[in-house]
């Protein structure tokens, strides 16, 4: 801490020094300033010396020298920081960057690499880097060669070979990384980055051609090259699905179907309700006991505004697990809500609640709790409530919604108030001190409150709470009562 402390202050009166300056004010500037970055940069390696594992004191010895040092410096501090530190990718990164950008230096960073590839073989960061790094030097070296030729300038430099100006370096590197790594993101992911280089096309058709080849067992590659068909002017919708059907053929498994049902649930294919009816009732034909699959197939015929959605849900839950179900139950008790009357929809959710049992039964008594105070009132929620209040298990915002409810009512019965509060620390009381934090000030600060209540609520929360809990409630009621809460 003495040690942070100490470097602020040189810090911040070097920043006194520059505020000097701006004011026209200069004198013996140079010679102050060098003798504290001097005297700063010392107490830095005396620091990371002694204290060599902490990389954030490395890399605040970083910030400063880029900032008020000399660049030999900086590439001494990354040597030092590697040397100790060359089990983190990310910091090899950081060192052959700066060298690139700010140093100007492409052989240093490329020195860089080659090092952190030793130690990190197989590290798919570390080879988009360079990758990245290859391709942006042989850009920089067109555009120097572009100047010379302007300037009608004769050139023997043999860093402009044709090889290099073409991104061959590059090349190398993704040859090497996707012998490596085998994974058809990370080989996507080098092809997005040769994208941003318009120099690169030769590069660019390559790496598509060997992600095609490559990688059929994967759908990601197929859905990445069914979607560049549609980003080609001459090509059409037509051309897209033939590669989503070639797709499904040669590999087909749920997620390539998912795939390929997906690019029909887009906006802008919502012409084409029909064939993604087509390629959902296929999908779930091939996987009946896949969710994920009806759940798509059921969005699809939502839709299209199909007539049998009701029986298309019913047959879905003849095929599914129910632990796999909830979520179509939420789709269908949705749907109903924007389509069907309120009686038809109170019976899917009541349908979906003895369907569900456990913990995938809270969220729907959530819902069907807000779908009643939201589309009938306070005394329809309150039925739900009721209907409910024994069915076990909730969740405590099943609670909090009443209370909420009640509140909003022009004339709200604290009766209730406390009623919903006893029930829900019945469920919770153990566990959760905020609930009787609430309580507790409920009764203090409403006008039909009851604040001799208050300390049999706290030694309640006392007997009930456990462990942190009641620290916790100790401390807040604490805070509440000298204003701080």
């Amino acid at each position: 801490e003495d040690f942070i402390n100490y470097v602020q202050y040189e810090i911040n009166l070097l920043d006194l020094i520059q505020r000097r300056t701006r004011i026209g004010y200069s004198f013996k500037k140079d010679e102050i300033e060098n003798s504290i970055v001097h005297r700063v940069q010392g107490v830095f390696r005396s620091a990371s010396a002694k204290w060599k594992d902490d990389v954030q004191l490395w890399l605040s010895y970083v910030v400063f020298c880029k900032k008020w040092a000399a660049k030999t410096q900086l590439s001494k501090v990354f040597s030092a920081m590697l040397a100790i530190h060359s089990n983190k990718p990310a910091l090899w990164i950081m060192a052959a960057k700066w060298e690139m950008e700010d140093g100007l230096s492409s052989e240093s960073a490329r020195q860089l690499f080659l090092r952190a590839l030793r130690f990190h073989p197989e590290c798919p960061k570390l080879y988009q880097e360079y990758f990245r790094m290859e391709l942006m030097h042989a850009e920089k070296l067109r555009k120097e060669k572009e100047e010379f030729e302007k300037a009608s300038m004769d050139m023997e430099n043999p860093d402009y070979s044709e090889e290099i100006l073409k991104g061959e370096l590059a090349r190398i590197i993704y040859k090497n990384s996707v012998s490596i790594i085998k994974d058809a993101e990370f080989h996507m992911s080098l092809l997005s980055i040769a994208q941003l280089f318009d120099f690169a096309k030769y590069l660019q058709k390559e790496i598509y051609d060997d992600l095609q080849a490559l990688h059929t067992d994967d759908p990601l590659p197929w859905d990445y090259v069914a979607r560049r068909e549609l980003e080609i002017e001459s090509q059409t919708e037509e051309q897209c699905c033939a590669v989503y059907e070639e797709a499904v053929k040669t590999l087909p498994t749920e997620a390539m179907w998912k795939c390929y049902i997906t690019i029909y649930q887009e906006d802008k294919y919502h012409n084409f309700l029909r064939e993604a009816l087509e390629v959902a009732v296929a999908g779930t034909e091939l996987f009946r006991d896949s969710g994920t699959m009806w759940q798509m197939k059921m969005q699809v015929l939502i839709d299209s505004k199909s007539a049998d959605i009701a029986m298309q849900f019913e047959e879905s839950f003849v095929h599914l697990k129910p632990q796999v179900c909830l979520s179509l139950w939420i789709s269908w008790a949705e749907w109903s809500e924007g389509v069907k009357s309120q009686e038809d929809t109170e019976a899917v959710f009541k349908k979906t609640l003895l369907a569900v049992i456990g913990a995938d039964s809270v969220t729907l008594k959530d819902k069907y709790l807000d779908w009643a105070y939201r589309n009938g009132s306070y005394k329809k929620a309150r039925a739900v409530f009721k209907s409910l209040q024994e069915s076990r298990p909730f969740s405590v915002d099943f609670f909090r919604k009443m209370i909420q409810f009640e509140k909003e009512q022009e004339s709200f019965n604290m009766g209730n108030i406390r009623e919903y509060y006893e029930r829900v620390l019945r469920e919770f009381g153990s566990a959760d001190s905020d609930l009787w934090m609430d309580y507790i000030k409920e009764e203090l600060n409403h006008p039909l409150g009851r604040p001799e209540n208050c300390g049999q609520i706290w030694w309640r929360a006392m007997k009930m709470l456990q462990g942190e809990s009641a620290e916790a409630f100790v401390a807040k009621h604490a805070m509440y009562q000298t204003g701080h809460l």
